[in-house]
């Protein structure tokens, strides 16, 4: 049978057996080895994509269920060779491990974030959304802590109280040098600048000795 399908938001059209499972059309026939096969009976959810949304086993899925479908596997939750924020969060936290459940850890996280929509969700939440999707690293808070560190919204760098001052004098200091205006003199306690006036004062000193 020929299936047409969206893959990763792009329209894919392949040729295959209609009970050729979907995990092995994304592997073989698509070219995307991201998703990983584990036990092929459904239980440890490493092969996990997401069917028009929906987190689904894709060792478990004939092929001809993908007809006229939206197909996400982990390649497709990056844009233009960048990693997702949840994608990032994962290699920061050191959630990826061996690596062999990373790909349906990721994309079930993913949808678990899309449907909560900015919340940040408790470890029970995670945990109870990841249930089906089993780590044999046994390192299952750094997976939680990544998703729940992904939901969290960016904050915006501090910038210190002494930079700050240092960026204003070297404003103040151009806007002086632009006028025409000279160097405004150090305060007391701090090293004078030299210029050109004090080297001419201290030469007529040294050849007066």
């Amino acid at each position: 049978m020929t299936l047409t399908f969206t893959l990763n938001g792009a329209r894919r059209r392949v040729s295959v057996p209609p009970l050729k499972r979907l995990l092995d059309v994304l592997r073989e026939e698509c070219g995307l080895t991201g998703t990983k096969e584990g036990c092929g009976e459904g239980e440890c959810g490493a092969c996990t994509v997401l069917l028009d949304g929906l987190p689904v086993n894709s060792c478990l899925v004939p092929a001809a269920h993908a007809a006229g479908a939206k197909v996400t596997t982990v390649e497709g939750l990056s844009r233009n060779g960048r990693l997702s924020n949840l994608q990032r969060s994962f290699v920061n936290l050191g959630a990826a491990q061996c690596g062999m459940c990373t790909p349906g850890m990721v994309v079930t996280s993913a949808a678990l974030l899309a449907t909560l929509r900015g919340r940040v969700p408790s470890q029970d939440e995670v945990r109870v959304a990841l249930a089906g999707t089993l780590c044999r690293c046994t390192g299952y808070q750094k997976i939680v802590d990544a998703v729940r560190a992904a939901a969290r919204p960016a904050r915006p760098a501090k910038s210190s109280a002494s930079g700050k001052r240092k960026r204003a004098a070297a404003t103040r200091a151009r806007a002086r040098a632009a006028a025409g205006r000279p160097p405004k003199p150090a305060a007391r306690g701090t090293a004078a600048p030299r210029t050109g006036r004090r080297g001419a004062a201290t030469k007529r000193r040294r050849a007066a000795r």
